[in-house]
């Protein structure tokens, strides 16, 4: 059953997964559970300080292309770039070739390979080409993309938090959160979030009802892929890891509800 968040569970998630100034007081498991839970109201808080930026731009005659870079600009400050960068050192690692502690390796170094910058290149692309078709059918359904992407990337966090997914080393984010929310948390978190990402389509259309939806769930199933990969690749996850699915699922969440 899913309980009203707690305090702490709220400031672990804004002050470890957004760049608003929240002071994380409780680093034990307990909190980083609620934190996770409670990582899909960060990604809205993340998505409607996106959305904001987009309509702005738009009110002062700026064009769609614009506006939509300034609309994936925006999470990527709140999150000081640290699920791109998560990406790109994904990319590097599962690119590499390599044995599971050679690119475990490869991934804590500060630099960014070939791998990463083509996965960074072709995801911010993606994000911006999308978020321009979406803008160009309407504000509205450029505002909501923004926001249905913002918080499918962070449900994609908790549902890759969930019990039974270890951690690949023993230290690290990744390790503090790996395994932390229980199975029905996370199935709960991604139902209340396809509701309201439902709920929100309703006002665009009876067609954007199913769209959204879609989407949400879309995003979910392409991250958990990606997971699983890393999983078997690297032997659990890490904060690398949890950055590459963000970033997975605000990307496939953002074509979805531009197809058809």
């Amino acid at each position: 059953m899913l309980r009203f968040p707690s305090p702490d569970g709220l400031r672990f998630a804004f002050g470890t997964l957004t760049a608003f100034p929240v002071e994380v007081t409780r680093w034990d498991r307990d909190a980083a559970r609620g934190g996770m839970l409670c990582a899909p109201l960060a990604g809205l808080a993340v998505g409607v300080a996106a959305a904001g930026a987009g309509l702005l731009l738009l009110a002062l005659g700026a064009g769609t292309p614009l506006a939509a870079v300034a609309t994936a600009a925006v999470p990527a400050v709140l999150t000081r770039g640290l699920h791109l960068d998560g990406l790109a050192d994904t990319a590097d690692g599962l690119g590499s070739g390599k044995p599971a502690e050679d690119a475990l390796r490869i991934m804590k170094q500060s630099d960014i390979g070939p791998f990463g910058v083509l996965t960074l290149l072709f995801t911010l692309l993606a994000q911006v080409a999308a978020l321009a078709q979406a803008y160009d059918g309407s504000w509205a359904r450029g505002a909501l993309a923004a926001v249905v992407s913002a918080t499918a990337a962070r449900l994609a966090l908790t549902t890759a938090a969930r019990a039974g997914v270890p951690a690949a080393r023993p230290e690290g984010l990744g390790a503090a959160v790996a395994g932390v929310v229980p199975a029905g948390g996370a199935l709960g978190a991604a139902a209340a979030v396809t509701l309201a990402g439902a709920a929100a389509g309703a006002y665009l259309g009876p067609y954007d009802v199913l769209r959204t939806a879609l989407a949400v769930v879309c995003a979910v199933a392409v991250a958990e892929l990606l997971l699983r990969h890393c999983v078997r690749r690297f032997g659990g996850v890490t904060g690398d890891v949890f950055g590459g699915v963000a970033e997975t699922a605000a990307t496939t969440s953002l074509v979805v509800l531009v197809l058809g």
